[in-house]
């Protein structure tokens, strides 16, 4: 039986295609009481690309072929442009390759990704990494919402202008009261959440795309000590619904979201190395997966979460697919509400979302975050012999991020 077009154009192999060599992450710790709350953004981002590095110079591949480097993040100071090329330099890379950082919000490393593969397709590159970085131990302190802003922009008479500065948290009571997402409901998947990824790190099924690194960690008698740092930090293993039930709303009182419906403040960072295709077959090398395509759509920013549920169609639709044709969606959880609203929205099969879990157990470091929704679906797409994943994602001030993978 031969495939319909659709999913024939996006299996085929062609010398031009950007693959996807390598994609790792560190483990996410908690902010500001976990393990990586004495480290900094860049520090984190230099120990993924280090390990990129090794990892492509045992392929045989050396640290001067990757020509780009580009890294999403939302909160680093100066926007990670000094401190992040240091990182890169540190960790091993030339002068000659170049740097740059990318903000769009949560989705700032599937940015990276898709501007990485972006600079292939055009010709100018054959192989770059995308990258993510975050400490929001580091740089939280004011939610993410600016400080100093001109008064005639704040008080804008534009509700969605105004909007751009709501607390995340209420727009996710926004989505939840619009289409009627109960407190039960949000407390459920968020169990479910933490069971899968409880599962999945008993089970090892992390180890693929985790490196682990050693870091400096204050004690709580003043002293640092050396730290090596392996495991998720924020997965619940034994917890309960009536643990989740027994919560109190975060952002307003009579509200649905709780701490524990909701991602949690994360430290962390991902690494995605890209090539074409026509010089991984040269250089030998055998790709973890191919990169499709990737698609960006707005949202009112009151409702920024429902994002996915709008640009992931849009993206189906410019490759000739369907929601059933995609193995394994990877969609982070924000907030429960915002996940539930989009797999409803998309009637997704809920046993292809997010199998080992998803932000809400497993952290959201914002700039990070992207990359390492992909390095979940490709090694998770391997490892159950499945072809054609998703990730998505919902961006504060109102998108939606959805990209395209086809495993090899």
């Amino acid at each position: 039986m031969s495939l319909r077009h659709g999913l024939s154009a996006v299996t085929r192999k062609s010398p031009s295609d950007v693959v996807i060599i390598t994609a790792l992450r560190t483990a996410i710790a908690r902010s500001g009481k976990g393990s990586f709350k004495d480290s900094y953004p860049e520090e984190l981002l230099s120990h993924v690309l280090d390990a990129s590095r090794q990892r492509l110079e045992g392929m045989g591949v050396r640290a001067g072929q990757v020509q780009d480097i580009a890294v999403g993040t939302v909160l680093m100071e100066l926007g990670g442009a000094k401190s992040g090329r240091l990182a890169a330099l540190h960790a091993g890379y030339p002068y000659q390759t170049t740097f740059r950082t990318v903000n769009r919000q949560c989705s700032s490393s599937l940015q990276a990704l898709t501007d990485i593969a972006a600079t292939i397709d055009s010709g100018a590159i054959d192989c770059g990494i995308a990258a993510g970085t975050e400490s929001m131990t580091r740089n939280y302190g004011s939610r993410a919402i600016p400080t100093d802003l001109a008064p005639g922009l704040r008080e804008s008479p534009v509700q969605d202008a105004r909007d751009c500065l709501l607390p995340m948290g209420l727009t996710s009571e926004a989505v939840a009261e619009k289409y009627g997402i109960g407190r039960t409901a949000l407390d459920e998947f968020s169990l479910s959440s933490h069971l899968k990824a409880s599962a999945a790190e008993q089970d090892g099924l992390f180890a693929d795309e985790i490196v682990p690194i050693e870091v400096d960690y204050v004690t709580e008698d003043g002293s640092t000590v050396k730290k090596t740092v392996s495991k998720d930090e924020g997965i619940r293993h034994g917890l309960t619904l009536e643990k989740l039930n027994g919560l109190k709303p975060a952002f307003k009182p009579d509200g649905r979201s709780t701490a524990g419906n909701s991602s949690q403040i994360s430290d962390g960072a991902s690494a995605v190395t890209l090539m074409r295709r026509s010089m991984a077959e040269q250089l030998g090398l055998k790709p973890l997966a191919k990169f499709v395509g990737s698609n960006v759509v707005g949202v009112p920013p009151r409702i920024m979460g429902v994002g996915p549920a709008f640009s992931t169609p849009v993206l189906l639709k410019r490759f000739g697919l369907e929601v059933g044709d995609i193995d394994l969606f990877e969609l982070n959880e924000a907030f429960a509400s915002q996940a539930l609203m989009t797999i409803g929205h998309l009637n997704l099969d809920i046993t292809k979302v997010n199998p080992k879990g998803g932000a809400i157990a497993i952290g959201h470091p914002l700039g990070a975050t992207g990359g390492r929704l992909v390095s979940s679906l490709i090694h998770e797409l391997r490892r159950t012999e499945k072809k054609i994943g998703m990730a998505a994602l919902c961006c504060g001030t109102g998108f939606g991020k959805s990209s395209l993978f086809v495993a090899e």
